[in-house]
């Protein structure tokens, strides 16, 4: 029950983060030689997060997410989140893998969240992992917005790819 409890506390804790952050993402650059291509995607996404076991008094959930629109794709994750006897403070990471197709080029890649929430004013940062992209999104870079309006999850994708598809 207390487990159960404090997992949807953290899944709240994840959602509040999200609803809070400013939409000022930007794209990151590349060093790479070649012609680089910024964008935006935008589109909705189903998220679905269980509670794992952990030994530690850390909150363990996995991810499970659909991403719909300009990417369309799959993700799947593993969240750690700690709260603290402040109410208001707490954060957590996660490392997430997306599979599918980004304005049409196939591949994979990591994105790494980190969120604190120190007395109630958010952080959140969603980047992809460097050079973790495969397939027709080697060599992406980028940074991930993700908005909460009225239970709808929404995000906004700035990122670079070198040349073009």
């Amino acid at each position: 029950m207390i487990r159960i409890r404090a997992a949807g506390l953290l899944g709240g804790l994840c959602l509040a983060l999200a609803a809070s952050t400013a939409a000022s993402a930007q794209a990151a650059s590349t060093t790479r030689q070649e012609t680089a291509v910024s964008t935006r995607a935008t589109g909705t996404f189903e998220v679905q997060m269980v509670p794992q076991e952990t030994a530690a008094s850390i909150g363990r959930m996995s991810l499970d997410k659909q991403f719909h629109g300009d990417l369309e794709a799959t993700g799947k994750g593993e969240m750690l989140a700690a709260m603290t006897p402040v109410q208001g403070s707490a954060g957590y990471v996660a490392m997430e893998l997306v599979t599918g197709t980004l304005h049409g080029r196939t591949g994979t890649f990591y994105l790494q969240h980190t969120g604190t929430m120190d007395r109630g004013a958010p952080s959140l940062s969603v980047t992809v992992v460097p050079d973790s992209g495969t397939g027709q999104l080697e060599g992406l870079t980028g940074r991930l917005n993700i908005i909460n309006e009225g239970g709808q999850h929404r995000y906004e994708f700035d990122y670079t790819l070198p040349g073009t598809p």
